[in-house]
């Protein structure tokens, strides 16, 4: 889930290291250890360095593609990027040992059940954010291939179905990695999905506007 920071099957638990027994340490032998890095500024490090490289990325493309396909193109993996930023970082810090009796066995499927508060830095609702944040990659999937229409009829599909693994793919990983202090919940690929929708749509109308089949190389 792309803004939720505290499980929400363990919102009542507090994580503490193991007593000295055998059978504790045997208890959370699964899921020990310590996570090593987390909270806001590890996001925006990581999500400023994917910038970097991404506008790299635009100035390499520009001289073939011009700057709004090259942008776009770029743009989209930034986009991924971030999500997996802000997804697969715990925002609070490293949260430490997660106890294996704290942690999830299945994901949750109670689609549309309560949901917490969005993450701090951007107000919300937690459904709204996890909608949102897909929005930018599924406006920019469209701009990317747009340049070739025959190649965005079937690709901008294939890159919606792409998208909702992607996001299937971080809710496995939420539910596998306890330690990144996140939880697996159906409700969020739904989210997920209606945005890269979303961003599809708002792409296509982009397009329209911007055409950029009809742009040349090295042009804006």
């Amino acid at each position: 889930m792309p803004c939720q920071h505290t499980s929400r099957a363990a919102a009542d638990r507090r994580y503490a290291a193991p007593g000295p027994s055998s059978d504790g340490l045997d208890r959370w032998v699964s899921v020990g250890g310590v996570f090593p890095v987390g909270g806001v500024g590890v996001m925006l490090l990581l999500i400023g360095g994917a910038a970097l490289v991404c506008w790299l990325l635009a100035l390499a493309l520009r001289p073939r593609l011009g700057w709004l396909t090259a942008g776009a193109i770029a743009g989209f993996v930034w986009s991924v990027a971030v999500i997996a930023s802000i997804t697969l970082i715990p925002a609070n810090g490293a949260p430490g040992i997660v106890p294996a009796e704290g942690r999830l066995t299945t994901c949750s499927w109670d689609i549309g059940g309560p949901a917490p508060d969005g993450f701090w830095i951007v107000g919300g609702g937690q459904r709204t954010l996890n909608a949102v944040v897909f929005v930018p990659a599924g406006a920019l999937l469209v701009l990317a291939l747009a340049r070739w229409p025959r190649v965005a009829v079937v690709g901008v599909p294939v890159g919606l179905a792409l998208l909702a693994a992607y996001s299937v793919g971080i809710e496995l990983t939420q539910l596998a990695l306890a330690r990144i202090d996140r939880s697996c919940d159906v409700t969020d690929v739904v989210d997920n999905v209606t945005g890269a929708v979303i961003g599809v749509g708002v792409g296509l109308v982009l397009a329209l506007v911007l055409r950029p089949w009809r742009q040349r190389p090295g042009t804006a």
